[in-house]
């Protein structure tokens, strides 16, 4: 079955990070999503690692030299049939290979055009290099990650990159999309790693304002500062993540690690006494497997769940009921999401190689087979 997005033409200008990400969500979404790669691209990966490229799954490359005029106007003769545009280069690349928004609309004035930055379009820092860990630092998010007394601690880079870089340009991209269904005219979207990154901390603004947590980090309620919201090492060297913030979830916690018995306890939410308290729990803790821990916790509102591995996470009963993890061309990866009960997400076709189906792909996007030998004939597709 067909997923919710089918029927969407997409073109991805190929680049780094969140744009192909954001590109392999749609796609698994059923969008039909042509990657535009390089022309000096083909050939860059061997065919015996495309596999390993997971985030080119579910779509079709083809090969143009954009430099080259026939190559760009191949891409804007692909713009006038697609529904939407993404790019993740620095502020006035597009404008100067001849493809940015202004010609791009004046072609197409139904595209909605996607732009995926670090720093975003505008602003000083806008054409300065840069990576998740920097988008992060300058607007506040990392320096509240960490635990107290240790320096900031960076979150993979899933923060800026994927959350708030790749996630929001999808929902940019889909309320353009709702918004042109009323309107008929497509826009301009200028999606920045650090203005998403920021906007997940919103309610953490809103608490630092109320007076409700504290500039320091690991200090606070979910930050590692509360021993109801850690993570606690087994005896077995293995760890449990405690996420007991509920007064009745805290209370049964406590009661089945046997820490209350003369009820002697400080109240949850008493902060000057949760170093005293997470010594308690780790002690408790560390007097068990982290098997042996599931045995008495699982089934019980605690809010606890092992702290797996992610060469074991697919193998854990939930996951595998919910078929989380899927296995394509031989690589074990996470499954689309989320899930429709009409139009399921799939992965479509295993990772593309860079300019695998210039062909095929430019063939269904209107291109005749003589325009093709032209058009390599001139190099300006490989």
């Amino acid at each position: 079955m067909p997923g919710p997005l089918a029927g969407l033409r997409v073109l991805e200008m190929a680049g780094l990070g969140p744009g192909p990400f954001a590109a392999m969500v749609m796609a698994d979404l059923g969008a039909d999503v042509l990657r535009i790669d390089r022309a000096d691209a083909v050939g860059s990966i061997p065919p015996d690692e495309a596999a390993f490229h997971t985030r080119n799954r579910s779509r079709r490359s083809a090969a143009v030299d954009v430099k080259h005029p026939d190559g760009r106007a191949t891409v804007l003769a692909l713009v006038d049939r697609a529904d939407v545009l993404i790019e993740g280069f620095r502020p006035g690349v597009m404008e100067r290979l001849g493809l940015g928004p202004d010609v791009c609309l004046g072609r197409q004035p139904r595209l909605v055009y996607g732009r995926m930055t670090g720093w975003g379009q505008t602003g000083p820092a806008a054409g300065a290099v840069g990576h998740d860990i920097n988008y992060i630092a300058l607007n506040g998010v990392l320096d509240a990650i960490g635990r107290a007394g240790e320096p900031p601690l960076a979150p993979l880079n899933l923060v800026a990159d994927y959350g708030g870089g790749g996630m929001l340009l999808v929902v940019g991209v889909l309320a353009a999309l709702f918004e042109r269904a009323v309107s008929g005219r497509g826009q301009v979207i200028d999606a920045a790693m650090t203005d998403g990154a920021s906007l997940f901390m919103t309610v953490v603004h809103g608490l630092l304002a109320k007076g409700d947590w504290r500039p320091e980090r690991g200090t606070n309620h979910v930050d590692t500062g509360a021993p109801f919201y850690e993570v606690y090492e087994t005896a077995d060297g293995r760890y449990l993540s405690v996420g007991a913030y509920e007064p009745q979830f805290y209370a049964r916690l406590v009661e089945l690690c046997g820490l209350d018995p003369d009820g002697d306890l400080p109240g949850q939410w008493d902060s000057d006494r949760w170093p005293e308290m997470k010594e308690r729990f780790a002690r408790v803790f560390r007097g068990r497997t982290q098997t042996e821990w599931c045995e008495i916790l699982e089934g019980e509102e605690v809010c606890v769940a092992p702290v797996l591995s992610l060469l074991e996470a697919p193998d854990h009963p939930h996951n595998r009921a919910r078929e989380a993890f899927v296995e394509v061309a031989g690589v074990r990866q996470p499954a689309p999401a989320p899930r429709f009960d009409r139009t399921p997400a799939a992965v479509s076709r295993p990772p593309c190689l860079p300019g695998e189906h210039t062909d095929e792909a430019l063939g269904d996007w209107g291109f005749g087979a003589g325009a093709l030998r032209e058009l390599r004939a001139s190099g300006a597709i490989a």
